[in-house]
């Protein structure tokens, strides 16, 4: 029986066997990480908690630019959609990572793998686009900033958020669509941690050629083109910069784009050396280490680097801090003081005079 490619055109009868083989597959088994069975439990621990982080960070910067008004612009808007992709992105891949490592159980199903194939291409394409119009919004608001509200205007806003959903989810259906047509060999094995597309097309017995193309067309459309818009945007506002070269304006654009920077500069600096200029020596633990940097690390590291960096989301993280304390007293307040039968109003004057401030929010809320 013949399970790779043969350098003749197959027979009627290889060719029936192909098929069955296809037919008859079911599952993949995933290699996962080089990680010794000793340290499993230790890296499982590990992930587990860069995972619960990834989730509740990006939460958090949901939570506050849902309830804080003042966060309610152009360019928040982006970084919720950007905040609801991480989140979705991490869940595509680390929970069967941690299962796998905990079950020591490699298999995948051929729906499943190709599930998760569909949603990774998707997320990561939606991550580049929502980056570009970040990048195309912060070049507004540097570039011409007395025409910034007629500019981004939500109806703008909207239709780059409705593209980029629009087109990732096209380029990643295209791509699941041309890999259920291939047929696989007897060797189901992918040397990795989730179902990568170029892992699997190298365990195809078909020809992979259009498949190939179409990674190369989406690669220019998806990773290129966004990229380039990013640094021409990032020219323009440098250039802006330089023509009133002060050192207030220098801190107002670092302040303004120095988050968003850092992500795309994180995010694509290990895309580009992984995919784009890869090395003929690169051992396959350090693709799946590179690998583990842009779908582990830099969506752990998203959430800090908003929140640091940027003074309004400092700002209304405070505001929300405050707003959750004094629910936390008006609580306990009127527990108290219905446990003990009395009025709230003469419960908070027994307090000392520093809490009452705080408390007398309660009378109001």
């Amino acid at each position: 029986m013949c399970f790779f490619h043969c350098p003749f055109i197959p027979s009627r009868q290889e060719k029936s066997i192909n098929r069955e083989n296809h037919s008859s597959m079911s599952e993949f088994l995933l290699l996962g990480l080089p990680i010794q069975p000793e340290h499993q439990s230790m890296f499982f621990a590990l992930f587990l908690g860069m995972y619960l982080t990834t989730v509740l960070g990006n939460v958090l910067i949901l939570l506050l630019i849902r309830l804080d008004p003042h966060l309610h612009s152009p360019m928040y808007f982006f970084l919720s959609h950007l905040a609801l992709t991480d989140v979705s992105f991490s869940s595509v891949i680390i929970p069967k990572m941690l299962v796998n490592m905990q079950t020591q159980d490699q298999s995948i199903p051929y729906p499943g793998c190709v599930t998760q194939m569909y949603f990774f291409l998707f997320f990561t394409n939606l991550d580049d686009f929502l980056l570009t119009s970040m990048a195309y919004d912060r070049y507004v608001a540097i570039c011409h900033p007395l025409h910034y509200t007629t500019i981004m205007g939500q109806g703008l806003c909207t239709l780059l958020v409705t593209a980029s959903w629009i087109l990732s989810c096209a380029s990643a259906l295209c791509h699941t669509l041309l890999l259920t047509r291939l047929s696989f060999c007897a060797d189901l094995s992918i040397p990795h941690f989730f179902c990568d597309l170029g892992a699997l097309l190298k365990l195809s017995c078909s020809d992979t050629s259009f498949n190939e193309l179409a990674i190369f067309t989406a690669g220019v459309a998806v990773i290129v083109l966004p990229l380039v818009c990013i640094l021409i945007s990032y020219g323009r506002i440098g250039a802006t910069i330089l023509k009133v070269p002060s050192t207030k304006g220098i801190c107002k654009a670092l302040s303004t784009c120095g988050s968003h920077l850092s992500v795309v500069s994180l995010y694509y600096g290990t895309i580009i050396g992984l995919y784009i200029f890869p090395s003929s020596s690169t051992s396959r633990d350090k693709i799946t280490v590179v690998s583990v940097m842009y779908t582990v690390v830099t969506l752990l590291l998203n959430p800090f680097i908003h929140n640091l960096r940027n003074r309004d989301m400092k700002e209304a993280l405070e505001r929300l801090s405050h707003r959750a304390k004094v629910l936390f007293w008006c609580l306990l307040i009127f527990v108290t003081a219905t446990c003990v039968h009395t009025n709230p109003r003469s419960y908070i004057a027994t307090f000392e005079p520093g809490k009452k401030r705080i408390l007398s929010e309660c009378l109001t809320t």
